[in-house]
């Protein structure tokens, strides 16, 4: 399929270059899925809109076995600061991540995709708002699974453009690829008084104090060494003036883990944590807002990424995957089937560029490499006897 897909190099380009001039954050990616249906929709696919809100679903062939490709459509709330004729138009919003290339990357693997003859189904999940929440926290995959963007699906995948690999490569490992992610918050609750009348009050200050030491020793003194696990603190918001302590502080963090038990200590230690507040003669609340899953890759399918990035790549550009902590919805499509997903390198080279970051921006020739893997992978999935 690199063949193929590298005669699309223009096209790949045009397609992301579009998407990112024009980004659209979470569950607002309305242009975005415009331009999927219609593509999808000249290639005859038969396209559902309005999955997950604003997620587009492109489905080819018929029966069984079913593969989903699933590509993430969000932008990021950041004003980019890269000076190319392709930089966002939207003051404030950019693809600071790379699903501008991934949502490219797929609509280029629908196109080899329709020119090819192979049994069973193949199914596009185009997702919105993999980097947010809604209202109630939940985020994009989630919202599709709710609409049946899953079902009878034997076998998922998809990939993510890594800037710190070089294009030609790509990681990928069996096992936990990701943290689960949570958010807790926290409000400390003492007495207020005056500032220079200090035995008055129950400061909250004091109580927070405690609470951050107790909760920044969660990780490295209340878990197995051997279990990952992070816990920190994102905001501390309390207090309007010099002069005054205040009743009440405000703390919210974040936690992540690969196993559902080191999820339920970590919960535990937390709420152990604030309960310092209540020995210290203050009080607490504390709520958590459970988010993605951990990604688990499934070994069987890493070992067909491993095997067609072997002929489709070369030899020795299969690397091993540096496993963090970062969060990735796509772990709820694996929780439905089994599969994998792959980071894909697009490191501009002499030109390092950070994800998430103002001046983020990948090396285009990447773009062809992802969109034959993820056709040639499909095909052989599709293609082996069963």
């Amino acid at each position: 399929m690199l063949k193929d897909a590298q005669e699309l190099q223009p096209q790949l380009v045009a397609w992301r270059r579009d998407i990112h001039m024009h980004p659209e954050l979470g569950f607002e990616e309305k242009r975005t899925a415009a331009l999927v249906a219609e593509t999808l929709e000249k290639q005859g696919y038969r396209v559902r809109s309005g999955v997950g809100r604003t997620g587009v679903v492109g489905e080819l062939g018929q029966g069984t076995p079913v593969v989903a490709i699933r590509a993430d459509m969000d932008a990021l709330p950041i004003d980019e600061a890269n000076p190319v004729p392709y930089a966002s138009t939207h003051r404030g919003i950019m693809h600071a991540c790379g699903h501008d290339a991934h949502v490219a990357m797929a609509l280029g693997a629908a196109m080899l995709l329709s020119r090819t003859r192979w049994p069973g189904t193949v199914r596009f999940l185009f997702q919105p708002s993999e980097e947010v929440g809604d209202a109630e926290g939940i985020s994009g995959a989630p919202r599709m699974l709710e609409d049946g963007a899953m079902q009878g699906v034997d076998f998922v995948i998809a990939q993510h453009v890594d800037v710190d690999t070089a294009v030609g490569n790509i990681r990928v490992e069996a096992g936990p690829a990701s943290g689960g992610v949570d958010s807790f918050f926290g409000k400390v609750i003492g007495k207020g008084a005056h500032g220079a009348r200090p035995q008055e009050s129950v400061d909250p200050f004091c109580l927070a104090a405690q609470i951050i030491l107790a909760l920044n020793t969660i990780v490295s003194r209340r878990l197995n060494p051997f279990d990952p696990g992070v816990v920190s603190l994102g905001s501390v918001h309390g207090g309007h003036t010099q002069n005054v302590i205040p009743s009440e502080i405000d703390l919210t963090g974040t936690l992540r883990y690969t196993e559902p038990r080191v999820q339920s200590q970590i919960h535990a230690e937390i709420e152990r944590a604030f309960q310092v507040a209540r020995a210290l003669g203050g009080d607490y609340t504390l709520r958590f807002e459970r988010g993605s899953l951990p990604m688990m890759n499934d070994a069987m399918a890493v070992q067909l990424m491993r095997e067609v990035a072997g002929d489709v790549l070369g030899p020795g550009h299969v690397l091993a995957l540096e496993k963090d902590l970062g969060a990735e919805d796509f772990a709820v499509f694996l929780a439905a089937a089994p599969g994998a997903m792959f980071l894909l390198g697009a490191r501009r080279a002499g030109d390092e560029r950070l994800a998430h970051n103002p001046r983020f921006d990948i090396d285009e020739s990447a773009l062809p490499y992802g969109t034959a893997m993820l056709a040639e992978i499909t095909m052989r999935y599709l293609n082996k006897p069963r």
